[in-house]
């Protein structure tokens, strides 16, 4: 392989550095908004450094940032939405992507291309349908009813990337399994969910981050303040609250994400490659 000669260099780290600034300068500006107290509604301009530096913006998100509903309760309905969603999600989706990675069915091919479609759909497109199911089965306003909203979503997706890993995994495991005596839900528990976990990692992550980030079809379907998650309580703010105060809650939201994520690190960064077999 060719080097790059020191121009070339030149250019690729510039480029380099222009893209870090795009991901750093935003992420810096999300800070230094939720610790400066000078600002009363949106920033006229962009600082190195907060101004009027303070903490109580954190203390007074954390005691009431929408309504009468305290940080905690809105912090416990998204944990239970997208945790739900993520287990249904990896639970629902690892037998139907085994099914369609290890067994050979009509309409099979139907099937595949038919959750590929829903994965492409916009969530705004399954708005009608899933309210007016929702409502048929008194669901509507609930957490559940969400969780059964987010789940739908995430479900294609965690599908075909499940589906991918299973077929990435030798048949021959498997068929030894048969050999000493094992049954195909046993084997299927203790030999193909174990070397498939780096992608139930994935799916549960994507499934999960869809439940807590969610917040546009989250207002079609709940009314009561009781069941607002913090996706939809920052939306709810973007109208008239202080921009530090956003910029507050939006950095206590991400603190379980990061958490998670450090979690599941394992999984993660050390096998990249989805599906692989050690």
């Amino acid at each position: 392989m060719n080097k790059l000669t020191w121009c070339q260099q030149l250019l690729m780290q510039a480029g380099l550095a222009l893209i870090g600034l795009f991901v750093v300068v935003p992420m810096w500006g999300l800070v230094y908004l939720a610790f400066d107290g000078s600002i009363k509604s949106k920033p006229m301009h962009f600082r190195i450094w907060p101004e009027q530096f303070t903490t109580a913006i954190f203390n007074d998100m954390w005691q009431q940032p929408y309504q009468t509903v305290s940080f905690i309760a809105l912090l416990q309905n998204s944990l239970i939405v997208s945790f739900g969603a993520a287990i249904l999600s990896v639970m629902f989706g690892a037998s139907m992507a085994y099914a369609f990675a290890r067994y050979r069915f009509p309409g099979q091919r139907i099937g595949l291309f038919g959750l590929l479609g829903g994965a492409l759909l916009p969530p705004v497109a399954l708005m009608t349908p899933l309210y007016i199911l929702l409502s048929m089965l008194k669901l509507r306003n609930s957490l559940f009813g969400l969780i059964i909203v987010y789940t739908a979503l995430a479900m294609p997706f965690c599908i075909w990337n499940m589906r991918a890993a299973f077929q990435a995994i030798p048949l021959e495991l498997e068929e030894s399994a048969f050999l000493d005596g094992a049954t195909p839900f046993w084997t299927f528990i203790y030999i193909t969910l174990p070397l498939a976990m780096p992608s139930l990692a994935v799916a549960g992550l994507i499934a999960f981050l869809v439940g807590y980030s969610e917040f546009v079809m989250g207002w079609l379907f709940v009314t009561t303040s009781d069941n607002v998650t913090l996706a939809m309580a920052i939306s709810a703010m973007m109208g008239g609250a202080p921009w530090n105060r956003l910029a507050a809650l939006a950095i206590m939201m991400s603190a379980p994400v990061v958490v998670l994520f450090l979690l599941l690190q394992r999984y993660l960064l050390d096998r990249l490659l989805i599906g692989g077999v050690e």
